[in-house]
């Protein structure tokens, strides 16, 4: 795999995170903060979201209220296993694999390109897993990874939810990165072939007609890959209610609509196409679970 192509494959799937994470009472407040933007915004849902680009950090947060009580969102999103069933629906994730419990639990993720491949094809990322806070209220999730490909390194995803009330909760998503020269110049040969019609979500501007331009660049992916990854929990999350035979149906065409709801930023597969796909891999990340118990 070519170094460009490699760094395409890490700026679209790799999680990251939060070099800092808050408590419960920092995230009470930012959504009380954020009353209006989450109120008003474009993205017909209560969702904010953020990103910032400096010397060799990369980094995205999403904050959005959830339709599900923390009673139902906390438990969900602790467990291990749970991830990969999260991780998969994302398009670019081939395969995940969990191992391992408390200070050894272990996620190994399998980033690849938007068409079905076999696994030896695929990226591995071995992200450490843990379960920072779990409160009546409060849950914090940090998956990390200390080293990646081209000089990239502190891969990081942190995830906090908080219970707002009796049908609501606040989840806050964050992933992040450091690069090094080598990635650097990656980045530059995506920007500049593969990514250059590329957008993100926040907007700078009008054009001469008065229409939105939005913005570009390593942030605009990092803005679309936040995007992703929240949809990816949310898909998850709203097929709890379902038999446990139904929820991946759900689950898939959620995520797909989701991704359609912003077809200038993440429009990629036709739902048919992405279908087939992802029973594929899910099947063979089912397979691998029962080869390993």
């Amino acid at each position: 795999m070519t170094p460009l192509r490699l760094f395409c494959l890490l700026l679209l799937c790799s999680p990251l995170g939060l070099l800092q994470a808050g408590d419960a009472a920092a995230l009470r407040a930012r959504h009380l903060a954020l009353a209006e933007p989450l109120a008003n915004n474009p993205f017909q849902r209560p969702l904010y979201l953020e990103s910032q680009h400096s010397d060799s950090l990369l980094q995205g947060d999403i904050y959005a209220e959830l339709k599900q009580p923390f009673s139902v969102a906390g438990p969900a999103l602790q467990g291990i296993e749970q991830w990969c069933d999260l991780l998969i629906l994302h398009l670019n994730v081939k395969g995940c694999q969990a191992s391992g419990a408390a200070q050894q639990a272990r996620l190994k993720l399998y980033v690849g390109r938007k068409f079905d491949q076999p696994l030896a094809d695929a990226y591995p990322f071995e992200f450490h897993y843990r379960v920072e806070v779990a409160e009546a209220d409060y849950l914090r999730v940090l998956l990390a990874a200390p080293q990646g490909p081209l000089g990239t390194s502190d891969y990081r995803i942190v995830l906090e939810v908080l219970a707002l009330d009796a049908q609501r909760s606040f989840l806050h998503l964050s992933y992040a990165y450091r690069y090094g020269v080598a990635a650097n110049l990656a980045m530059q040969g995506y920007l500049a072939t593969v990514g250059r019609d590329k957008v993100g979500f926040s907007i700078v501007g009008e054009n001469a007609s008065g229409e939105p331009q939005y913005l570009d660049g390593m942030r605009a992916v990092v803005e679309r890959n936040t995007m992703r990854y929240y949809l990816a929990i949310d898909a998850y999350l709203g097929a709890l209610a379902l038999p446990v035979a139904s929820r991946l149906d759900k689950r898939l065409n959620d995520w797909h609509s989701g991704v359609e709801r912003y077809p200038r930023q993440l429009h990629e597969l036709e739902r048919g196409t992405y279908l087939r796909m992802k029973y594929q891999e899910v099947e063979r990340q089912q397979g691998q679970g029962a080869a390993q118990q």
